[in-house]
């Protein structure tokens, strides 16, 4: 019999030994935790093949929870209570996840709203290492959810708003299941300034900008409307966490220093024969192309939908802003293969690129007012799409001799 290879025996040394922390968050939940640590305990003691422990945040309550708590942590074996003098989840996570000893750390909501099937296969791709972080979606291809029409819009427009503006490739920045390594979350959780809603959010989107492998799973999730979340101030608060991460992406706050670099992708077969990364004019000129065409359809379309209520210019920027959030990450990824966590210096340039293609397209406008005091709406969304024409390949030329240049081109 041939001998197991060594690296498949470290492997599965490591499967056995792993530790996993699962941290719930509570605050005013004396009536919900004792079914939750019911049902969680007898799940991970049944069907869990890792080591595990129970924490218990309780976030300030006003009520019985932190004695409930206690009681049940006495009562159960590896189920630990940690008390916060301070409301707010984010803050939870942040002490609770510091302060573990596991290997890997887990967060779900004390409802249970997400199905526990979904739980090993969310820490397993952590516990091997393929993957740094891991989150439960809503949202994924498979996923399968049970809740109110209000809730449903108000999570895939957040989410949405997630992706156009951060260029995001996870689904669902919030659903309340999630987990980590912890020698990768704890540097971390160092930079994420967020203690509240937002908190899950700002992780994954430092994690992404730093090179992190972020696994998704999709899951079965079913809303308990018995909820703790006020949705409206939850959302502004969200929007101006995002925009607090762009900024801090942009000045180059967000890069965390003392994270595991991943190594670049190679073959594992010897006589690979590999493939290049197209790059070349051609190619640049077929993406970028290809992404144009669609970047102006949706320009005119949104344009010719907001001139019902406002002016041409107004109703230009507005359409333009939206496109060119999709536009300039479409383009980073696929027409130049820029690898996510672009420079401030970047970000600044490619301003400037939309200042310039908003200059051309707006002025023609402005030529068109000018020459026909009350020209038809076909014939401004006409000057739109073949300023837009021009518009882009100025904005092409400057993207590949300016903005993308390889490193090392003309560097000062």
């Amino acid at each position: 019999m041939s001998a197991v290879p060594q690296l498949d025996v470290e492997s599965r040394a490591s499967r056995r030994t792993a530790t996993v922390d699962v941290v719930i968050p509570v605050y005013n939940e004396e009536h919900s935790l004792p079914g939750c640590l019911e049902v969680l305990s007898e799940h991970l003691a049944t069907g869990f093949p890792f080591s595990w422990t129970i924490t218990i945040v309780d976030n300030a309550s006003s009520d019985a929870t932190l004695r409930v708590a206690h009681e049940l942590a006495a009562a159960m074996d590896r189920v630990r209570v940690l008390h916060l003098d301070r409301k707010g989840r984010g803050l939870a996570l942040r002490t609770a996840w510091g302060y573990s000893d596991a290997d890997v750390v887990v967060y779900m909501d004390v409802d249970l709203s997400t199905g526990l099937d979904a739980l090993l296969p969310l820490v397993a791709p952590l516990v091997n290492g393929h993957s740094d972080l891991a989150v439960g979606s809503r949202l994924a291809s498979g996923a399968r959810t049970v809740r109110g029409g209000k809730r449903e819009l108000i999570s895939r427009c957040y989410n949405g708003m997630v992706r156009w503006t951060h260029g995001a490739r996870f689904t669902d920045a919030q659903c309340g299941f999630k987990a980590a390594r912890t020698d990768v979350v704890k540097p971390l959780l160092n930079a994420v300034r967020d203690d509240s809603w937002f908190f899950d959010t700002e992780l994954l989107l430092l994690a992404e900008h730093n090179g992190l492998r972020v696994h998704e799973v999709p899951v079965d999730w079913v809303e308990d409307v018995d909820t703790r979340v006020n949705v409206v101030r939850t959302a502004f608060d969200d929007i101006a966490g995002l925009v607090r991460v762009a900024r801090a992406k942009f000045t180059g706050q967000a890069k965390v220093a003392g994270l595991p670099q991943r190594p670049a992708p190679r073959a594992a077969h010897p006589q690979a024969a590999l493939a290049k990364r197209e790059n070349g004019l051609l190619w640049q000129l077929v993406s970028f192309g290809a992404i144009g065409l669609v970047s102006t359809v949706l320009t005119a379309v949104l344009y010719a939908v907001l001139r019902n209520w406002w002016p041409p210019l107004l109703a230009n920027l507005v359409a333009l802003i939206a496109t060119t959030l999709w536009n300039t990450e479409a383009n980073r990824r696929y027409t130049f293969l820029r690898e996510p966590g672009s420079s401030g210096r970047v970000h600044l340039q490619g301003l400037v690129v939309f200042a310039l293609y908003y200059a051309v397209t707006s002025g023609a406008l402005l030529v068109l007012n000018a020459w026909q005091a009350d020209p038809s709406r076909w014939l401004e969304v006409l000057v739109l799409v073949v300023s837009s024409v021009l518009g882009t390949a100025l904005r092409f030329v400057l993207l590949r001799s300016w903005v993308f240049r390889p490193r090392g081109e003309g560097a000062s």
